[in-house]
C-alpha cells in the first residue's frame, strides 16, 4: 500500500505564499498563474484538513495550523530537492523547477513500479491500466532526461538511482502525513499513526506493554506493529513506512540511520527444568559440559547468532549434533520444553516460561554476557507530539529491563 504521495505543486505554492506573504508574489516566484497558486493552496488545505493561510489587506499570513504545516512542508521539500538533485545530476533537466515535471501521476507510477516490479503488477496494485502506468513512467523519464527503469530477466525494475529517488519521495509523503496528524491533534482530534518495527525481544513483551499503556491516554492514535527480518524492517524504516525499530544493536547501519541505546539485555543458557544441566544449578556449568548437548541456533547474521557462534567456538569439541536453526521464538520454546536441547537466549524473552517453571536460565560460562537493545530511527526523523509521548512511555518501560 502506497503512503501519501506529495503533490509538489501544492508544497511549492504554500511555501512561496508563506515566504512572500502574497499570492501574486508567490505566483511570480514559482512561475505559475495566480489562480493556479490559489487553487494549489486550497487543495493543500483540504488535504491537511485546516485553513493554513488567512487573507487580509496586507496579504496572507500563516494560521497556527499553517505554522505546523510549514515545518513539515519544508522538510518534505528538502527530501524532494535531494531526490531530484541526485536523479538529475547527469540528466538534462538539472535546475528545472520540480513542479514542471513532478506531477502526482508520474510519481505514483514510478513508486508503484518500484514496489511491484513491472508495469502490469504496478497497474493492478493501483487499480489503473497498464498503459496509464507505462505512459506516466516513461513520460517522467523523458521529462527528467534520466533513465529510471531498466529491463531485467525478472521484468522492468527501477534503477538503483531511481530506488533512492523513490525512497526520498516516500519520506516527503510521510512528512505530509505527520503534518496532517499534528494539525488534527492541535485541533483536539488525534488521528495520528505510529508504525513500529519489532524484533524478537520487542515483540514478546516490551513493545506490547508500552503500547497498551500509551493507548490508555491516546485511544485515537493508531499504532501498527511490523514483524519481520531486520533487513525488511530497515527498508520500511528508510522509506518512511515505519517510524522506528526496536531490537538488538547492529554493527553497521546506513548513514541516514541512528541507533539509540535503551538497555542491556542479559543472555543465559536456557534449558528445561528436567535437563541434566539443571541439576548443576549453574555452579559448575563449563564449556566441557555444554559440548555434550545439542543446540538450537538463532538465525544467521543476527546479533544473537554472533554471540552463539562465539560460544560454540569456545567449546573444547564440536557439539554432538548439528544445531537446529530457528528464527521463531515460539518454535524454539516448544523444542526446549520437549527436549534436552540447549539455547543461548535472552532471559527477558522467556521470562514467562521461567516464571511458570517451564524453562530455567543457567549462567553463561564466562559470566555476564549481554546484548545492547536499541531504538533505530532515521537520523532526521521529527516525531509528532503524540509520538514523543509514546517514546517516553517506551523509555519508562525499558527501566523494568535494566
Amino acid at each position: 500500500m502506497l503512503k501519501s504521495i506529495p503533490n509538489v505543486r501544492h508544497l511549492e505554492a504554500f511555501r512561496a505564499a508563506a515566504d512572500e506573504r502574497s499570492i501574486s508574489a508567490a505566483a511570480r516566484t514559482i512561475h505559475i498563474s495566480q489562480p493556479a497558486v490559489t487553487q494549489a493552496i486550497a487543495e493543500f488545505e483540504r488535504d491537511i484538513g485546516a485553513r493554513l493561510l488567512t487573507r487580509g489587506a496586507r496579504g496572507v499570513s500563516l494560521t497556527d495550523a499553517g505554522m505546523l504545516a510549514l515545518v513539515r512542508a519544508d522538510r518534505a521539500l528538502e527530501h524532494l530537492q535531494e531526490a531530484f538533485s541526485d536523479i538529475t545530476q547527469s540528466g538534462k533537466r538539472r535546475g528545472r523547477s520540480l513542479l514542471r515535471v513532478a506531477t502526482k501521476a508520474r510519481l505514483t507510477a514510478i513508486i508503484a513500479v518500484s514496489q511491484n516490479d513491472g508495469f502490469g503488477s504496478a497497474a493492478r496494485a493501483r487499480g489503473l491500466s497498464r498503459t496509464t502506468v507505462h505512459h506516466a513512467a516513461r513520460e517522467f523519464e523523458r521529462a527528467l532526461g534520466t533513465p529510471l527503469l531498466e529491463a531485467t530477466s525478472h521484468g522492468v525494475r527501477c534503477t538503483r538511482e531511481a530506488e533512492r529517488f523513490v525512497r526520498l519521495v516516500l519520506l516527503a509523503g510521510s512528512e505530509i502525513q505527520q503534518a496532517r496528524a499534528e494539525v488534527m491533534s492541535a485541533q483536539g482530534s488525534e488521528q495520528g499513526e505510529t508504525v513500529i518495527g519489532v524484533m524478537p525481544l520487542a515483540r514478546s513483551s516490551l513493545v506490547p506493554q508500552a503500547v497498551l499503556a500509551f493507548a490508555e491516554g491516546k485511544p485515537r492514535h493508531r499504532i501498527r506493529l511490523l514483524d519481520g527480518p531486520y533487513e525488511t524492517l530497515l527498508r520500511e524504516l528508510r522509506a518512511g513506512r515505519a517510524d522506528f525499530l526496536i531490537g538488538a544493536r547492529r554493527e553497521a547501519v546506513p548513514a541516514d540511520i541512528v541507533q539509540r541505546h535503551l538497555f542491556d539485555d542479559p543472555l543465559a543458557i536456557i534449558v528445561r527444568p528436567q535437563h541434566p544441566l539443571a541439576a548443576l544449578g549453574g555452579r559448575s556449568l563449563t564449556f566441557n559440559s555444554l559440548a555434550r548437548y545439542s543446540w538450537i541456533a538463532p538465525r544467521p547474521d543476527s546479533p544473537l547468532r554472533r554471540q552463539f557462534d562465539a560460544l560454540i567456538a569456545a567449546l573444547p569439541t564440536p557439539p554432538v549434533a548439528e544445531p537446529i536453526e530457528c528464527n521463531s521464538l515460539m518454535a524454539a520454546r516448544a523444542m526446549l520444553i520437549a527436549s534436552d536441547r540447549v539455547m543461548l537466549l535472552s532471559v527477558n524473552q522467556v521470562s514467562h516460561e521461567i516464571s511458570s517453571s517451564q524453562l530455567i536460565a543457567l549462567p553463561h560460562p564466562i559470566g555476564d554476557v549481554h546484548r545492547s537493545i536499541v531504538m533505530t530511527m532515521r537520523r532526521d526523523w521529527l516525531p509528532t507530539k503524540a509520538q514523543g509521548e509514546l517514546l517516553r512511555t517506551i523509555h519508562q518501560h525499558c527501566a523494568d529491563y535494566v
